[in-house]
């Protein structure tokens, strides 16, 4: 019998094959006031994710017949929503929020269940502002733009530019970008950082800014290891080079 999706609610593809991992996700999100969708395996999840286009996707990394990363470099193709990745493996987390896959976040099992709900609920308001701010008409002459030396930020179109240069970033990576260059020249913690793009309070990863920092100074800075525009105040945190 074909599942009844409330479309009111936001809809939750599960991707694990561990049967009692799924089933406990799906009894928790359900509770909180979810749809839920299932998959067991890596060419289910990607026709399931296709078909039924949920609002957030968890999609672990070890799967039968085609594995997480693989997935969401599909998915990401065609669809942008939010992507958290569960692994075991938590020093995969460079290849889990590598640009080549577009993840945007990941939790390590063993996981809470309060840690895991606070981060849903945190991504799925965080796309849902995007997606509000993205369909605004825009105004030829009334362009959001954010310039800072060589960096310039396009809100209105989403788009960086580094000496005129569009370079292309995933939307979190747009977010952290436009959040430091708000405020040139002014160390911001990563914890903040965290906080404001991410919506995490009191949980969440540290090293997913630094992953994220990183990936972003790859696309933008000539020489990644003297960079020119997205410093580190060593100790700190990150800040955008005032002149």
């Amino acid at each position: 019998m074909e599942e009844v999706i409330d479309k009111d609610k936001k809809t939750i593809l599960i991707v694990d094959d561990e049967q009692h991992i799924v089933d406990i996700l799906v009894y928790n999100l359900e509770k909180e006031g979810y749809n839920t969708l299932q998959a067991n395996d890596g060419l289910t999840a990607v026709d399931i994710a296709l078909n039924q286009k949920p609002d957030l996707i968890l999609l672990d990394i070890m799967l039968p017949k085609m594995d997480g990363l693989a997935v969401c470099k599909r998915i990401r193709h065609t669809l942008n929503v939010p992507i958290l990745m569960l692994t075991a493996k938590d020093e995969e987390i460079d290849k889990i929020l590598g640009l080549e896959l577009g993840a945007d976040d990941y939790v390590t099992k063993p996981f809470s269940v309060r840690e895991l709900m606070a981060r849903i609920k945190a991504n799925l308001r965080k796309a849902e502002v995007t997606s509000i701010t993205s369909t605004k008409p825009e105004k030829e002459d009334n362009t959001k733009k954010i310039i800072v030396g060589d960096l310039s930020l396009d809100l209105d179109k989403f788009e960086v530019k580094v000496k005129g240069e569009v370079v292309d970033l995933t939307l979190r990576e747009f977010e952290v970008l436009k959040y430091l260059a708000n405020q040139p020249g002014q160390v911001i913690t990563r914890e903040v950082l965290l906080e404001k793009v991410w919506g995490y309070e009191y949980y969440g990863d540290i090293r997913t800014v630094d992953v994220t920092v990183r990936r972003i100074r790859e696309k933008i800075e000539k020489d990644t290891s003297a960079p020119k525009i997205l410093i580190t105040k060593r100790g700190v945190g990150y800040y955008i080079a005032s002149n």
